[in-house]
């Protein structure tokens, strides 16, 4: 079996996978963007936009099960690809990936990372997210996952990014990501603005 570890998604973290019944992790030697698309399509994550060695998102534990990945980026499998199973690593060296189907937001433009426009991280680029069906909900689940605690209130600006993001939410939800969402998707952003908050914690 194979996941992804210490990431704020299912598809970003340390990659980790099960031999033997123990979780071990892989060491970032030779690791790259072909390596990690295997492991980004393995779990429908999409594709690989970046690739992280060093433990980027934290040490694992368990066996270091393998080293030197060399992966085409075809193959269906991690375990599928040329690696050495002998290691000289450390869990300092552990690998990692974000794919593309993992969504990150930010709030820019605003006194703090805690208020602006709400910018999303997907496929590889920032994009705005259309406020046609953003409403107290949607910026109230955004403002929690930042760990900006609750909504004061809501902005709108102009859509400057080339992407275009809708939410809807139907109750409370641990991210954005969990609600409903459509990517580039012009009708329902046709009119729209750009959804922009501000949250009443202060950013990091």
């Amino acid at each position: 079996a194979l996941r992804l570890a210490g990431g704020r998604s299912r598809c970003e973290g340390r990659v980790e996978m099960e031999q033997a019944g123990a979780w071990g992790t892989v060491c970032d030697d030779a690791w790259d963007l072909a390596d990690a698309d295997v492991v980004c399509r393995q779990l429908r994550c999409g594709w690989a936009v970046r690739v992280h060695g060093s433990a980027a998102f934290g040490r694992g534990s368990g066996p270091i099960l393998r080293d030197e990945v060399g992966c085409k980026g075809q193959e269906e499998h991690l375990w599928d690809c040329p690696a050495k199973l002998e290691h000289d690593c450390s869990h300092k060296e552990d690998a990692g990936v974000v794919c593309s189907e993992h969504q990150e937001w930010r709030l820019s433009g605003g006194r703090d990372g805690c208020a602006g426009r709400v910018e999303v991280f997907f496929r590889g680029t920032w994009s705005t997210v259309c406020d046609s069906t953003w409403y107290k909900l949607e910026a109230s689940v955004l403002c929690h996952t930042l760990g900006c605690g609750k909504l004061l209130r809501q902005l709108s600006f102009s859509h400057t990014l080339p992407g275009r993001m809708l939410y809807q939410c139907e109750s409370q939800q641990p991210s954005l990501a969990h609600c409903q969402w459509t990517y580039n998707k012009s009708a329902p952003c046709h009119q729209s603005r750009a959804a922009g908050v501000v949250c009443n914690g202060m950013g990091p």
